[in-house]
């Protein structure tokens, strides 16, 4: 059993950066992959970015270039560094968790078993 909890949102303008956190707790975080979801009004939740356990990172296009997500294990830790920001990035933000997340599956989040209960960021023209 994992549980995370995500912190970090906020309101920003258009430009300017963003860091959310997801704290874990729980047993063998390093074995599972993490990956960070968002979901804006009216729309379906989408990947936004993913780290394995050998810290390999995937991103969505949408935010290649301008979003990070990192890992640090010893303190159950997972940060997405958000820069660049732009309007259409506004959107609830979740962390998700999974210890058996195949590689092809990375992007789905019906694969996912643990996830955090959102933190809200709003980009401002």
């Amino acid at each position: 059993q994992v549980q995370l909890v995500e912190s970090g949102g906020g309101l920003v303008q258009a430009g300017d950066s963003l860091r959310l956190s997801c704290a874990a707790s729980g047993r063998a975080f390093d074995r599972h992959t993490v990956a960070w979801f968002r979901q804006a009004p009216g729309k379906e939740r989408e990947f936004a970015a993913g780290i394995r356990l050998n810290h390999t990172t995937y991103y969505a296009d949408s935010v290649k270039g301008r979003f990070t997500i990192s890992r640090d294990n010893a303190k159950n830790m997972v940060y997405l560094q958000m820069n660049t920001l732009k309007p259409e990035d506004t959107a609830v933000y979740y962390c998700a968790a999974d210890a058996g997340i195949h590689m092809s599956s990375i992007t789905q989040d019906s694969q996912y078993d643990y996830w955090g209960q959102g933190t809200q960021v709003t980009v401002s023209s």
